[in-house]
């Protein structure tokens, strides 16, 4: 098993493990659209464009799931489905800013309205499974031949030369897995961002129990590890993998909280949708949990030479 480990181990740092990233990806884009589907629930789906992540979401995971039997697939759909889902993100983003302007006293009340009105950094985290999506469309599979040249994509073809240049060196890098820089930046941001949410999340229920400061504990140390990781190649291999399974660690802790969570309420299991629906968000956790992943990730890939 340690041999097969340091297999898989190698595979990530030449950039070999598209496969085992779709499915990732597939996993993660179902956890996190039953996360939307119910917050929007909650919101009765005023407006239409709240739809549109829980059909990405869908597509997603389709997608990832078809990339995993196919090269081409993953190179066209699941690139494809992953872009339009960040942008999706980022629209939701918006979104989400405007509806905490639009709350009584609007961003002279920041804390107040971010902490009642929509999850402000909720549309970011989504695209987290967007990004491993994004990623493992241009890696290389693990059963070895494949080079990963596609030529010129479109937009390369767009682009003035000297930015052609760079996003082709940069979808080569990606190939080889010389892009831990990259990684770690987005596990600080994505760690950033969950701290924040459970922050308020919490503050919502008053920090009844101890345990539900570790994350907000926990995601600003990850941040740290990882930003310190983009300047130093010891740190991405010893405090950042570190920092990355007490990550994991503490979502696995807090996903079995929200599970008792949603079971400790009226009706329990008889009214199971009911709960989950309106109880603490049970898949949160996992989100955070994928920040400590992106952690790991990065601990195992390459850098790019100067």
């Amino acid at each position: 098993m340690t041999a097969e480990l340091a297999v898989y181990a190698n595979d990530i740092r030449e950039g070999r493990f598209q496969r085992s990233l779709s499915l990732l990806t597939a996993a993660t884009s179902v956890v996190s659209g039953l996360e939307v589907a119910y917050e929007h629930y909650r919101g009765s789906y005023s407006r239409r464009v709240m739809y549109t992540p829980v059909i990405l979401s869908g597509l997603l995971a389709c997608a990832a799931f078809a990339a995993f039997f196919s090269r081409r697939a993953a190179r066209t759909v699941l690139r494809f489905v992953s872009a339009a889902t960040l942008v999706d993100a980022l629209l939701g983003f918006y979104f989400h800013i405007r509806g905490i302007h639009r709350k009584p006293g609007g961003w002279r009340f920041p804390m107040t309205n971010m902490i009642m009105g929509p999850p402000i950094f909720a549309p970011l985290l989504f695209g987290t499974s967007a990004y491993l999506g994004l990623i493992a469309s241009y890696l290389q599979r693990e059963e070895g031949g494949d080079n990963g040249q596609d030529g010129d994509t479109w937009l390369a073809r767009l682009l003035p030369s000297s930015a052609s240049r760079e996003l082709l060196s940069s979808e080569q890098d990606i190939r080889e897995g010389k892009f831990q820089r990259q990684v770690a930046i987005a596990a600080a941001i994505s760690a950033l961002f969950s701290g924040f949410e459970a922050y308020y999340s919490h503050y919502k229920n008053n920090f009844r129990y101890k345990v539900q400061w570790s994350p907000v504990i926990i995601a600003p140390m990850l941040a740290i590890a990882a930003f310190v990781s983009v300047g130093s190649r010891r740190a991405a291999t010893t405090i950042l993998p570190a920092a990355s399974a007490l990550a994991s660690a503490d979502a696995a802790v807090g996903f079995y909280y929200h599970v008792r969570g949603v079971f400790r309420r009226p009706g329990g299991r008889k009214h199971l949708v009911y709960n989950i629906i309106y109880g603490p968000p049970i898949f949160a956790p996992l989100l955070f949990g994928a920040a400590g992943f992106l952690g790991f990730m990065a601990s195992l890939l390459r850098r790019r030479r100067a």
